[in-house]
């Protein structure tokens, strides 16, 4: 087990390197000079260099990026340009925002698949399995923003029971969950299609396993072979697409968040890259990185917990 533990914490440490390596040398390449942006066409080029001076944009991308790094280690993650704000406030504000999402849609997810994956399983080929697997496919197929621009159609523009975006603040709960209720079904919905399908699967394969048979041999019947033993044992292929799905969540917030026009990460990237904030853009990205990288991480242990042949490597 603690082999086992080494080798996916060696895994951690050089994935996060290799997306700070990865998230710098992209922005590094993008064109368009951060200090002319701020400045605007008209300033002149002393003035330029002096801004660029004082926001370290001169010196070699080598220095930079140790720079960075160094600067994450001690707890630093800068001053934006933009806002002129320590870039931890801007994260902090826009965190409260992305995290419930994903959490929403997560919930909003497993709620959705868990019953329709055994409910399509425990009737394989009858209607109820051929109509779950052919909305799973279209759910899959479909993007999540297309589903939010749906959502927002009918629920906000028509019935108007849903504002079409924008967040009130949490001093208002029960405003906070009604704004991020369409976003989360919206991200929620191409995930539960994925998790229906693998709750299906794995219940499938569960059902044709010897102790199942000598279950129902012991004279139980359908409902307590099912609940009791194939759903227990079915759940731990989906808990490790559950783990996947939140990072997914996450990350996948970003073009959802600028439909709703939500305060979030996502949004706060997108700006922060139009504005040629590239300080924000590395912290945000990195810091996004480092949570779907830490989530895997975690699901890994998790993983190794219950199935006792990864302990033993």
């Amino acid at each position: 087990m603690l082999r086992y533990l080494t080798a996916r914490f060696a895994s951690l440490a050089v994935s996060l390197i290799v997306a700070s390596l990865v998230i710098f040398l992209a922005l590094e390449v993008v064109p368009g000079d951060p200090a002319s942006f701020m400045l605007g066409l008209e300033a002149s080029p002393e003035t330029v260099a002096n801004l660029r001076h004082e926001l370290g944009l001169d010196a070699p991308a080598v220095t930079r990026y140790f720079s960075w790094m160094a600067g994450l280690a001690a707890g630093d993650f800068g001053i934006s340009y933009t806002y002129r704000v320590p870039v931890v406030e801007l994260i902090l504000d826009r965190i409260w925002v992305s995290l419930p999402l994903a959490l929403y849609a997560l919930a909003l997810s497993t709620l959705i698949a868990l019953p329709v994956g055994i409910l399509a399983a425990t009737h394989r080929g009858g209607i109820a399995d051929i109509t779950v697997m052919g909305a799973t496919q279209f759910g899959i197929a479909v993007p999540n923003f297309w589903f939010g621009m749906l959502l927002v159609a009918l629920f906000a523009l028509t019935l108007r029971l849903f504002s079409a975006g924008g967040f009130p603040g949490w001093s208002d709960p029960a405003a906070a969950l009604k704004a991020l209720t369409l976003p989360a079904i919206a991200l929620a919905l191409p995930q539960a299609s994925i998790l229906s399908r693998v709750m299906r699967s794995s219940l499938l394969d569960t059902l044709d396993e010897d102790y199942i048979r000598t279950a129902r041999a012991k004279g139980l019947n359908r409902r307590q072979v099912l609940w009791r033993h194939a759903v227990r044992n079915a759940l731990i292929p989906v808990l490790t697409i559950l783990g996947l799905q939140f990072s997914f969540l996450i990350s996948g917030a970003i073009i959802i968040e600028n439909v709703f026009y939500l305060p979030g990460m996502g949004r706060l990237i997108f700006q922060s890259i139009a504005a040629r904030d590239l300080i924000v853009v590395k912290n945000a990205s990195l810091l996004l990185v480092m949570t779907i990288t830490v989530v895997t991480f975690l699901v890994d242990i998790a993983y190794a917990a219950v199935d006792p042949r990864l302990r033993k490597r």
